[in-house]
């Protein structure tokens, strides 16, 4: 199996402020607030599933400052 096609934990921050009701959106992603950032952090399926969250961040005009690929045994 090709490693974009393999599940993976990631943390994305992005400026601006989203409420947690926003999560189910997200791929269900967890949401929490750091000052004027949001970070969404949480298991995804694959690569096509981040890229729909990152269309979505694209989608509310919000921008993308930091990606990070954790380990799946390591919480976000």
């Amino acid at each position: 199996m090709k490693n974009w096609a393999r599940p993976a934990r990631y943390q994305i921050r992005v400026e601006g402020v989203l409420d947690g009701r926003w999560s189910e959106w997200f791929e269900g992603m967890q949401i929490t607030n750091q000052g004027d950032d949001t970070i969404l952090s949480g298991t995804l399926p694959d690569q096509p599933a981040l890229h729909g969250v990152f269309e979505r961040v694209r989608d509310f005009g919000l921008c993308v400052t930091a990606v990070r690929r954790l380990p799946l045994n390591e919480r976000a």
